[in-house]
């Protein structure tokens, strides 16, 4: 989906909304409070307070390098398979979930404790959960707040009156750190009270610097980027954003190939976007974190 503008902002709507935005975050709160499935495993949660794209994923990617035994788990948003992610079968399983699987074993399911027991019986020696924050199935040992800087928590209200899935401070006080995305332009860190606050930026991997380029993504946040490759230096001569987890038809394909003749530019996305795509279609352009306290990030991890 295409998140609604005024989930940024506060106004009529999100004020005519908010009775069943409460309604909303009241059935989440007794969800939440539900036991989950204690894993043998070190379980970290890679999650957020609100819908759409924060950096979640970028984060579960990060950690999977730096970990040894990982395994990811996740819904599996756009897919329509459960259990292991095979990369042969690609049209079963979604975007981020054939992502992750080129870093590490990912396994996918709504059920996280029945997905984390295929995991470990499979030898994982620590789990990843790419979202899940709000799903009670399996308990975490260190959950992960990811905020993007540039969005932070929009309007503050809950679905569908704003973007959040819960109160940030909610969210906040089941974590045992923020992971902050870039500068924090809306004043997301006020509102999750003393909670730690790690700190990266994202940075642009095999950026065609001083290239002239048609990008296109369908990401929680198009936008952002479209910012990330500005800031490596990509001359953008025209941008295409779609909506997150969009599968590409024919004419978009077509479309974008037209585009990018008329404006002499090379087409350029995300990797999660060149999952779904024909090989070669477009050059990909990913992006890492770069932390300002690696040494602050590696005290949390439960595992060495």
């Amino acid at each position: 989906m295409t998140p609604p503008a005024f989930w940024q902002h506060d106004g009529l709507l999100p004020r005519l909304l908010a009775p069943l935005g409460w309604c909303y975050a009241a059935a989440t709160a007794r969800r939440v409070a539900m036991p989950g499935w204690r894993a043998p495993v070190p379980v970290i949660c890679c999650g957020n307070a609100s819908a759409g794209g924060s950096g979640k994923t970028t984060l579960a990617l990060d950690l999977g390098q730096r970990l040894q035994g990982v395994a990811f788990l996740t819904r599996g948003h756009g897919g329509t398979a459960i259990g292991r992610v095979d990369a042969a079968d690609p049209a079963r399983f979604g975007d981020e979930a054939l992502l992750l699987a080129q870093v590490a074993p990912t396994y996918v399911g709504a059920d996280r404790a029945v997905a984390a027991r295929q995991a470990i019986a499979d030898g994982a020696r620590v789990l990843v959960m790419d979202d899940g924050l709000q799903n009670p199935g399996l308990a975490k040992d260190v959950s992960l707040l990811v905020i993007d800087g540039e969005a932070g928590f929009g309007n503050g209200r809950p679905i569908p009156a704003g973007p959040l899935r819960e109160p940030a401070g909610v969210a906040a006080a089941r974590c045992t750190a923020a992971v902050l995305i870039g500068p924090d332009r809306t004043g997301a860190l006020a509102q999750i009270g003393a909670l730690p606050v790690l700190r990266a930026n994202l940075v642009a991997t095999d950026a065609p610097t001083g290239e002239r380029v048609l990008a296109f993504a369908g990401i929680g946040r198009p936008e952002k980027f479209a910012t990330t490759l500005r800031a490596a230096g990509v001359e953008i001569a025209g941008f295409t954003p779609f909506p997150d987890h969009n599968r590409y038809t024919e004419a978009d394909l077509q479309a974008l190939q037209a585009q990018a003749t008329r404006l002499g530019a090379t087409l350029v996305t995300t990797p999660k976007d060149a999952v779904k795509l024909p090989p070669g279609f477009a050059q990909v352009v990913g992006v890492r974190l770069d932390w300002e306290d690696k040494a602050a990030l590696r005290r949390l991890m439960p595992v060495p």
